[in-house]
């Protein structure tokens, strides 16, 4: 792999191509203003306006959301796993329902796996321009979104229809659903009552972890976050191992399916037989399968870095042995 083959699975923070349209709530008042970005494959995005950055199928997808403050992404639920980490902001997550079944405030490298079949949204509560990186489990991330019927309901009120097809129509610009295509049937209240309710001292243990604690235990080793035997146990198709300098090795290292390396916070050094590459918090890399290289801080400071890796494990519900 020359540095030019491994410079096309680079997605850098300042090349991310957003997407304002993406899902049912971009009209709705107080989530009109998030940006949504594929990063790795498609994603779950409704909006053939979505600009995908690499397509090559991975065992699972990367993407993230900017919000500006006081902006929030609605109510919603997956079929495979969806786990976020803070790049930059102040973020609150909350689940159920009706969003009040609990919540917690994540900042900047804390880590939620949300367990699927729960509702749950999110909202920027700092003060400036914030970034959530995520994670979605399988190569066509579940086959989509799955809405609280309020949000669907909300989204009609401001000209948006979503399609059984998953894709959205914009009445306000003419649109309308094509002949023999209904509108996405809201969830009645047998598939209503198979979604969670779980409190927070339920979700946080087995859900969130935090950056600094994160930072403390890999000072020697890196640490696996989610997984089989990670901190917050899971099989999700993916495995999430946390390293910082002092658990980086300058040994190389190869997997069997492909990988992803997402800094934190710090400047990190990729090296492989045929070149290097030097990454920045909010770039995305993606490891070829087989490729043996090595990461590890290119300058002195604070350095923290996500690396994502397939295993070939089903994609599905939340797993917790």
């Amino acid at each position: 792999m020359t540095p030019q083959d491994i410079e096309a699975r680079i997605v850098r923070y300042g090349d991310l191509q957003p997407c304002k349209t993406a899902f049912i709530d971009a009209h709705t008042p107080g989530s009109d203003q998030k940006e949504n970005f594929t990063i790795i494959g498609g994603g779950v995005s409704e909006s053939p306006d979505q600009h995908v950055h690499i397509t090559i199928p991975h065992g699972f997808n990367i993407g993230a959301a900017g919000q500006p403050p006081k902006c929030r992404n609605s109510l919603h639920d997956h079929r495979t796993a969806e786990a976020f980490f803070v790049l930059s902001g102040r973020w609150r997550f909350f689940w159920g329902r009706y969003g009040d079944a609990g919540e917690v405030v994540l900042e900047k490298g804390d880590i939620f796996n949300i367990p699927t079949g729960v509702f749950r949204g999110f909202e920027n509560i700092g003060t400036n321009y914030g970034m959530i990186m995520a994670i979605l489990g399988g190569d066509d991330a579940g086959g989509g979104v799955m809405w609280a019927p309020q949000v669907i309901e909300d989204a009609a009120d401001h000209g948006l229809v979503l399609a059984e097809t998953g894709k959205l129509y914009d009445t306000k610009e003419g649109a309308t659903l094509p002949d023999g295509v209904n509108p996405m049937p809201l969830m009645q209240a047998d598939e209503l009552a198979q979604r969670g309710e779980p409190t927070t001292a339920q979700v946080l243990p087995n859900h969130v972890a935090r950056y600094w604690d994160m930072v403390a235990l890999s000072d020697r080793a890196p640490v696996k976050v989610i997984g089989e035997t990670g901190l917050l146990r899971d099989k999700p198709g993916f495995e999430v191992t946390f390293i910082t300098r002092g658990s980086a090795s300058a040994s190389p290292t190869q997997f069997e399916h492909p990988s992803v390396l997402m800094p934190v916070t710090g400047h990190w050094k990729v090296t492989w037989d045929d070149g290097a590459a030097t990454l920045a918090p909010g770039d995305t890399m993606s490891v070829p399968e087989g490729l043996a290289h090595s990461v590890a801080p290119s300058m002195t400071g604070e350095a923290a870095l996500y690396q994502i890796v397939g295993t070939g494990d089903p994609a599905g519900l939340t797993w917790k042995g």
